[in-house]
């Protein structure tokens, strides 16, 4: 796990396979933050993408579109301009993934006011630090 995601409370994590809905399987709540996908082949996880959702505004309120992280990692856009309940096992059978991982964190709420592009950022920061390139998901930054 990357440091800048230990000091978020509020966080849980889905697995995702081609057969199942990925409306249904999700638990991401409303709320602002982060989500980081992982593929997954036996022990072995691979970051391969690192979304968010929330922007805040100078009175340090949030703009949250509706339905937050859950509706970002479920209708979000990703390969080719569809939601991702339909992108997602499109791509995961052309690359031969069995299996997703998503692991979400609330990072703007009444206990934490972490922003959550911020946070995207320097953990695709550390990814491109440690690898030399983004997670093979995120087309830019």
């Amino acid at each position: 796990m990357y440091k800048e995601l230990k000091k978020f409370k509020v966080s849980r994590s889905f697995a995702f396979t081609v057969e199942d809905s990925l409306e249904q399987v999700c638990n991401a709540p409303e709320g602002a933050g982060v989500f980081i996908v992982y593929a997954v082949e036996g022990d072995a996880r691979e970051l391969i993408m690192v979304g968010s959702t929330g922007t805040v505004q100078n009175d340090g309120t949030l703009k949250n579109k509706n339905g937050g992280l859950y509706d970002k990692i479920v209708n979000g856009h990703q390969f080719a301009k569809t939601g991702r309940k339909y992108s997602w096992p499109a791509q995961m059978k052309l690359e031969n993934i069995s299996e997703l991982e998503v692991v979400w964190y609330e990072t703007y709420n009444a206990a934490i006011k972490a922003i959550p592009t911020t946070v995207e950022g320097l953990v695709l920061q550390n990814f491109l630090d440690e690898n030399g390139k983004l997670p093979r998901w995120n087309v830019a930054f």
